[in-house]
């Protein structure tokens, strides 16, 4: 249920799993709406996975364009705080001249989500095992041992059921799939309400001052007393406004001060949102599941919320393969909870590290900021100076995107102890739950290039010679897709510490060593999850 980017993502992804797949919203289309905005570096490689990476890229902000953030009065004048990141092409080349195993193997891509969903929706129309019904409403379900029975409301009026082995709710943060199960979020709601503006503004991009104002970037927070920020959108022409305002006239008034000089614009759409950070007790009941803001709800500080849910999908999406075809053990689908939830969890907390960041900074307002006076000159270095620390905290968050780790997870051979989970820097691991680092190889190809879309993967390193075969046997004799890679060179050995790996379909780590597993068919168990 739900047909925002999660949805689409988990639908593709089983779609291409050949598992026939129906996605049901009550939208007729999607929306232009201005949600999310940046899609982090460890989504782009799901999509890359997909095969969607450039498609993305060339749907959404330019290569060139900057990224950088700024600290304003207004875009006329000079900026109390720059913030300089690379550009898309900037980092594409710092990634290609990286060879520690530090960097993702696709840096961030700027793009709306009203870009995203019709891109993703397009993918899903040409899969042959997914069903798309749009202007349809889910009423209710019940669910039994064999599957779940889902009434629905088409366009009409007309209620009519459907049945499934298997339900995901990825249907927003008020989630009706997620209230007709008994889930309940729990966390700070409602900690500052705000209204959204969307606006077409065709000149502002090429106008930006870059003399005395701050120039081009893609973020612009306002130091005022309203909480104002200024979001350039992926096309250039349209901007985003989050403020403090009491009413959509007094949205546009807040866009041209924080303008701060004539451009002709267009009000498209103005909403009120409100702040929350929550997790869901349970991500699921029985064989309905859920996944993205209905089981997570974070302030965009971080850009952990669509991203988060994308990681859902692609942990869900193998692991309902697996049982559907009949090779995944009885902890496969639970595992699912027991993993994203505590990243769900760990990234609530990141997006309270990063929003506590920002208050910092804005709490540092004065009202005599704009004065120029010597008075007013201190009030906007203290609140620049306090910025140049907190800010950061939001746009600096790779630890939080790459890093993660499922900790003593039912399906991985778990370690005890492991590398401390950081915010804000990534450091390579193969620690048994964590993501395969990216890794260049002598002949310039990516090691995450080198494993297969499906299926497990046991890459030998180095020139070990580790005999992996019992190990390969025991996992297919599970039913299960498992192949074997072999990576000589000296480069991913020194970086990932071993000279065996088994990883699963989502790139996580399942097992590491030196040697072969002295029991082979337990790892194979646990990673089918027998």
């Amino acid at each position: 249920m739900g047909a925002g980017p999660v949805g689409l993502t988990l639908a593709l992804d089983l779609g291409r799993r050949g598992i026939k797949t129906m996605i049901v919203e009550q939208k007729d289309k999607p929306a232009f709406l201005p949600k999310m905005e940046r899609v982090n570096a460890r989504t782009m490689e799901i999509y890359r996975r997909f095969g969607l990476a450039q498609k993305i890229r060339d749907a959404g902000l330019r290569p060139d364009a900057p990224m950088d953030v700024f600290v304003v009065l207004d875009l006329v004048t000079p900026p109390l705080l720059r913030l300089a990141y690379p550009s898309v092409a900037e980092a594409q080349a710092d990634i290609r001249a990286t060879t520690d195993g530090s960097v993702p193997l696709e840096p961030y891509q700027l793009i709306s989500q009203y870009t995203l969903e019709p891109l993703l929706k397009a993918e899903c129309e040409k899969e042959k095992h997914v069903t798309m019904r749009w202007s349809t409403r889910f009423v209710s379900l019940e669910q039994d041992e064999a599957g779940v029975t889902a009434t629905l409301t088409d366009k009409d009026g007309k209620d009519y059921k459907v049945r499934a082995t298997y339900m995901v709710g990825c249907d927003g943060g008020a989630s009706p799939v997620r209230h007709a199960i008994g889930v309940k979020l729990y966390g700070e709601p409602n900690s500052l309400a705000l209204r959204q503006a969307l606006y077409r503004c065709d000149e502002l991009f090429e106008k930006l001052p870059r003399g005395n104002g701050p120039g081009r970037g893609r973020h612009y927070h306002v130091a005022d007393n309203k909480s104002t920020f200024l979001i350039m959108q992926d096309s250039t022409k349209h901007w985003t406004l989050h403020s403090e305002a009491e009413s959509d006239e007094e949205m546009k008034t807040q866009f041209e001060k924080a303008v701060g000089f004539l451009v002709k614009y267009e009000m498209l759409s103005c909403n009120p949102w409100r702040q929350n950070l929550m997790v869901a007790n349970k991500y699921g009941k029985g064989r309905v599941f859920l996944a993205g803001d209905a089981v997570h709800l974070v302030i965009p500080t971080g850009g952990l919320g669509m991203n988060s849910g994308v990681g859902d999908a692609v942990d869900l999406a193998w692991k309902l393969e697996a049982v559907l075809k009949g090779w995944g053990g009885p902890n496969l689908l639970p595992s699912y909870e027991f993993e994203r939830r505590q990243i769900g969890d760990r990234n609530v907390g990141a997006s309270r590290y990063a929003t506590l960041g920002r208050r910092k900074w804005r709490s540092m307002w004065r009202p005599n900021i704009r004065e120029n006076t010597r008075e007013g000159k201190q009030s906007r270095e203290i609140l620049a100076s306090v910025a140049d620390v907190e800010q950061r905290k939001t746009n600096e968050m790779i630890g939080a995107e790459l890093g993660y780790r499922y900790v003593a997870s039912p399906v991985i051979c778990d370690i005890p102890g492991g590398p401390e989970h950081l915010f804000r820097v990534y450091e390579p691991t193969t620690w048994p739950g964590a993501r395969l680092p990216h890794v260049w190889l002598n002949d310039g190809t990516a090691v995450q290039d080198r494993l297969p879309a499906h299926g497990y993967t046991l890459i030998r390193l180095g020139k070990s010679g580790v005999d992996l075969k019992p190990l390969q046997k025991a996992i297919a004799a599970h039913g299960a897709p498992v192949s074997m890679l072999d990576i000589p060179d000296d480069i991913a050995r020194d970086i990932y510490g071993c000279d065996a790996l088994l990883v699963r379909p989502d790139m996580h780590i399942v097992w590491r060593g030196n040697a072969a597993p002295e029991d082979a068919a337990e790892v194979a168990a646990i990673a089918t999850g027998h």
